[in-house]
């Protein structure tokens, strides 16, 4: 059976029994950056083997571990963090697994859009993800027209090198609208900033951003 593993988007804590008895228990375990997924082991004193799969090696690696399931072999699959599928390659084996009638089940867990939906306070009745907004600013700008025409709230996944031009053009392309800007969710530094795009520019100007965010924006009204 494939697994699919949700483990802590921050604090080592944010993770179920069910989770923790599954990694010990699988043959093996599929992470998307094996340091990464070794620090959250090591913290549990898990011993069970890991190996890689992530966006450019899911094509190959992906066929070895079809025939480790094939074989009759249990893999947890995971992410850096939270749920497998949300904006990494583990779809992709999900699909794969699926297509070859392997059996699978999720072992729920944090996903960092909604918990950044939650803290934003943005009501949660309609939302829409997005995904990493486009690297490049025409792209992006693109992108951000062809959401004019939603209600409710949009939210992307953003690093923070490129957070400053990334609110510049949601200001632009929405006439300036409130944004809620959730930063280093469940760690020691969390913060959530709700405000017009152009003053979360200012503060991100005064303070250098840091950690991984989550951009929310409300098109309700």
């Amino acid at each position: 059976m494939l697994y699919i593993v949700s483990t802590p988007i921050g604090n080592l804590k944010d993770i179920t029994l069910r989770a923790l008895e599954t990694l010990k228990n699988v043959d093996l375990i599929a992470a998307e950056d094996t340091r990464h997924t070794k620090n959250l082991l090591d913290h549990y004193e898990i011993k069970t083997p890991l190996t890689s799969y992530f966006e450019h090696n899911e094509s190959h690696k992906g066929h070895v571990l079809l025939k480790l399931l094939k074989e009759g072999k249990n893999i947890a699959l995971v992410t850096d963090a939270g749920t497998p599928g949300i904006s990494d390659p583990g779809y992709r084996m999900i699909q794969l697994a699926k297509e070859n009638n392997i059996a699978l089940t999720v072992v729920p867990g944090p996903t960092a859009l909604i918990a950044a939906l939650t803290l934003s306070g943005f009501a949660p009745d309609r939302f829409i993800f997005e995904g990493f907004l486009p690297v490049k600013s025409q792209a992006r700008r693109k992108k951000l027209e062809g959401l004019k025409g939603q209600r409710g709230t949009v939210i992307f996944y953003e690093s923070p090198h490129r957070l400053l031009k990334s609110l510049q053009d949601i200001e632009g392309v929405f006439n300036d609208p409130i944004v809620g800007c959730v930063r280093e969710i469940s760690k020691k530094f969390e913060e959530v900033k709700t405000e017009r795009a152009s003053v979360l520019q200012k503060y991100f100007t005064d303070k250098k951003p840091l950690g991984e965010f989550v951009l929310l924006i409300n098109l309700k009204d």
